[in-house]
């Protein structure tokens, strides 16, 4: 152990969580390795490790954001469609599926996660298109299985699914 690490763990004060996060979560993990529980700052540790799931869950709701995004600007400028739109699709579908298979857990939150996704994509889509957000509908047209799995071939030659 680190000189630095040792010291983190014999003072019982430490960092303050508000002054210094990055120190702070260097002196919380120094506790944790060294067992000592009793210093541990336990409020913003616990914080902190449901902030994480947050995150993973968030990183979904993006992930099929951009998706729904192009799905829409594919539907509604079919005239329009990019290979750069249905190769994005494929890599966040991708992004999106190791997501949901390093965490489980989130396929009971698919329906919130879906519902937050369409919100920004809707919005995006309307800027992006410079269609009135009327255009597009407000709730999301699209299911789990479309999201997943439509094919998007921009030309017979090169169908990209």
């Amino acid at each position: 152990m680190s000189a630095m690490k040792a010291a983190a763990v014999q003072t019982r004060s430490g960092t303050a969580y508000e002054d210094d996060f990055y120190t702070w979560t260097q002196e919380q993990g120094a506790r944790l390795r060294a067992g000592d529980l009793s210093a541990l700052d336990l409020a913003n540790l616990a914080e902190e490790i449901e902030s994480l799931g947050r995150s993973e869950f968030n990183s979904l709701v993006g992930a099929w954001r951009v998706i729904l995004l192009h799905m829409l600007k594919f539907d509604h400028q079919p005239d329009k469609k990019t290979r750069s739109w249905a190769i994005s699709i494929a890599a966040q579908r991708k992004e999106a599926e190791f997501i949901l298979k390093d965490n489980p857990g989130l396929k009971r939150r698919l329906d919130e996660a879906l519902e937050r996704a369409y919100h920004g994509a809707r919005l995006g889509a309307s800027k992006e298109t410079r269609l009135r957000l009327k255009r597009f509908p407000e709730t999301c047209p699209y299911s789990l299985e479309d999201i997943r799995s439509r094919p998007f071939p921009v030309d017979p030659d090169d169908p990209i699914a």
